[in-house]
């Protein structure tokens, strides 16, 4: 069984991007590579920084999680940024 995380990624001009996956180190692969496999996103920016980690229970809580960031300001996304970068060990 995969375990699935939401995640946060910085694009080079200061974009935000959410999304969910099973594996961080294949998915950032797939955001920076040319493999077209990435998110359209990534298209017009090169990924930055992973800046937001959140391991979710199912694949269902993580899309959940995923709209309830997305739908979430710009500010109240970096303060969520802030918090988590405040608490990592």
């Amino acid at each position: 069984m995969l375990g699935w995380t939401v995640y946060i990624v910085e694009g080079e001009r200061g974009a935000l991007y959410t999304g969910i996956t099973t594996s961080l180190a294949r998915r950032w692969l797939e955001h920076g590579g040319r493999s077209g496999r990435g998110a359209r996103f990534f298209r017009t920016q090169r990924p930055k920084e992973l800046v937001y980690v959140e391991v979710a229970a199912d694949r269902g809580n993580a899309l959940r999680r995923e709209a309830q960031i997305k739908r979430l300001a710009r500010a109240r996304k970096l303060s969520l940024i802030a918090a988590h970068r405040a608490h990592a060990p």
